[in-house]
């Protein structure tokens, strides 16, 4: 009966005593089956889904080179090794090309060995499964054209993107929880050379910090109490890739020495192990906190900080991006009336005077999460103001600035519509502009950065 749990193994080979005696070795970890020639093991595949061959090369009737192009022309191919007793380099190069995934001489085998790489070959292949079904999904979800925004300060971002993607810089992304840096690292991935490569991102804070130096750089069998196998890293995982580590001020001094090494000679070691290891890797890290003041506190290496603001992208928040608000409501709106089934074409004035005044400390996280709430509470054709949460209910619009009003007219494009807002503000400031920024929620250096934008600086 086939066990489930188990990773499934086919061993060909012609002699009784060999096929035996690795079974014998390798059904603990394995569901082993035999064959003693090439017509037995296609019968077998043609019949039963295996994860992995394991084939002699000297076979009667037919090699084991055949043998793997046969099994690799199936609908659902097994990963493939190759055994023989006849090595050479020659040999090893033709098994290559007919589609083996590894090459093992006989004279030289370990059992040790032979398990691991079969382990190794397993989950190689599992990434690249998962690597093919996370490219699709960055194709369709991912690309620049998907991060909403046209107010002055997203362009600004966009343009930035559009220069580092193609390199080979590391990028620093900093802001507020939500303002969507992981996106944007998806973004510069997707942008790259790279983008048919893995990209691999990890969380730093949701990790102590033993078991985020194994995860990052992987660990030898035996390394600590519970390391039963061999386990690779995200570094390697991330081989001709990109590497995103969110909330890296969080990481401690060990990793960071780890992360200085890597950035400045490309080497690592897993844990338990003293062997340098090489890997081909842009390394994005993002953060919410002033790694600054963490360098001033002596808890952030200063060496490693520069090393990883290479280029930094300081992404806004949403209360110094007003005016895509709107753009970015509508969005999420058309998506979840999608998804929820619901004819919901738009919201009403009073909903977006909510929308518009309300400080957004969640970001856009927060903005995404109140429309989804408010398409499933919605019970009319319109989001109004009561289907929308009770924190942006709980605000109250100055109505000197009256935004919603502007920006629901169909005549004005969303920056005609924010233009218009700030001459409303400073007509009603007398031409204050710390008044005016406060009377629409924006910081006075971004206001003033909006008015040279729309050459305002003399109203």
């Amino acid at each position: 009966m086939r066990d489930f749990l188990k990773p499934t193994l086919l061993i060909v080979d012609d002699e009784k005593p060999t096929r035996d005696g690795l079974r014998a070795a390798l059904e603990d970890r394995f569901d082993v089956y035999l064959a003693e020639d090439a017509k037995a093991a296609m019968e077998l595949l043609e019949r039963e889904s295996f994860d992995v061959v394991l084939t002699d090369f000297r076979l009667p009737n037919e090699d084991g080179l055949k043998l793997i192009a046969r099994a690799k022309s199936l609908s659902k191919p097994p990963i493939c090794i190759l055994m023989t007793a006849y090595g050479s380099e020659e040999l090893a190069v033709e098994a290559m090309k007919r589609g083996a995934d590894d090459y093992i001489a006989k004279g030289r085998l370990q059992i040790d060995e032979l398990e691991m790489r079969i382990l190794r070959a397993l989950r190689s292949n599992k990434l690249e499964v998962e690597n093919v079904a996370l490219r699709q999904q960055l194709d369709t979800k991912f690309g620049l054209e998907n991060i909403v925004g046209e107010s002055p300060a997203m362009q600004e971002i966009f343009d930035i993107v559009k220069q580092v993607a193609p390199t080979r810089a590391t990028v620093l992304l900093s802001g507020e929880s939500g303002t969507g840096k992981e996106l944007v690292a998806k973004a510069i991935h997707q942008l790259s050379p790279r983008a048919r490569q893995p990209l691999v991102c990890v969380h730093c804070a949701a990790l102590s910090p033993t078991l985020l130096e194994s995860e990052l750089f992987g660990h030898e069998k035996g390394a600590f109490t519970g390391a039963h196998e061999r386990r690779i890293g995200r570094f390697e995982q991330a081989q001709g890739g990109t590497l995103f580590l969110d909330e890296i001020g969080e990481i401690d001094a060990t990793i960071q020495i780890k992360l200085l090494r890597f950035l400045g000679e490309r080497t690592f070691e897993r844990v338990g192990s003293n062997k340098m290891l090489t890997a081909d890797v842009r390394l994005i890290t993002a953060t919410n906190k002033q790694l600054e003041e963490l360098v001033k506190a002596k808890t952030f290496r200063e060496d490693l900080f520069f090393r990883l603001r290479v280029v930094e992208i300081a992404l806004p928040p949403l209360r110094d991006r007003a005016g895509d608000i709107p753009l970015l409501a509508r969005n999420f709106l058309r998506e979840f009336a999608e998804e929820n089934h619901k004819p919901l074409a738009d919201f009403t004035v009073d909903a977006q005077e909510l929308l518009l005044n309300h400080t957004w400390p969640g970001n856009v996280r927060e903005l995404r999460t109140a429309i989804e709430s408010a398409v499933v509470l919605c019970r009319g054709e319109r989001i109004s103001a009561r289907d929308l949460p009770r924190t942006v209910r709980g605000a109250h619009l100055p109505p000197a600035a009256d935004p919603a009003r502007l920006l629901a007219r169909k005549d004005l494009t969303v920056k005609e519509a924010e233009k218009q807002l700030f001459i409303r503000a400073l007509k009603e400031s007398d031409g204050n502009r710390t008044r005016a920024a406060k009377k629409i929620g924006m910081s006075r250096r971004t206001f003033h950065r909006r008015l040279h934008t729309y050459q305002l600086e003399g109203f």
